[in-house]
């Protein structure tokens, strides 16, 4: 069974950094799109970085210059570099892939259980 499981969140200070990764486990075919989203309370989830199989990357205005989304494809690993973390990025991140199990011959979306990023002012 494919699944996306996510690390690296925490309590960080205004300035400070933390790096989330996402690995999709199982048996898997292809990776298309992986992603990060992420929700704060009482607001909607937006995307917050988006990285395609074409190598295009995509931020939300909010976090250019400060957050850096890489892919390890030999690892089905996303990661999330976020940098002067301001404590309006606290959320829950989700990390989302578009993804091809074996077996299949559709792509289907897989959603990450999310990881809590709080930071302080």
């Amino acid at each position: 069974q494919v699944q996306l499981v996510e690390s690296g969140g925490g309590l960080v200070q205004a300035g400070g950094s933390l790096r989330l990764s996402c690995a999709a486990s199982g048996s898997i075919f292809s990776i298309n799109a992986m992603s990060w989203y992420r929700q704060a309370p009482g607001k909607q989830r937006e995307l917050v970085a988006a990285n395609t199989s074409g190598g295009r990357i995509n931020y939300v205005d909010s976090v250019k210059g400060r957050f850096t989304i890489s892919r390890d494809n030999a690892k089905n690993t996303v990661y999330l570099q976020m940098n002067s973390l301001k404590p309006e990025d606290t959320a829950v991140y989700y990390c989302y892939a578009s993804l091809r199990p074996s077996g299949r011959i559709y792509y289907s979306d897989y959603w990450g259980q999310g990881t809590q990023v709080t930071v302080s002012s």
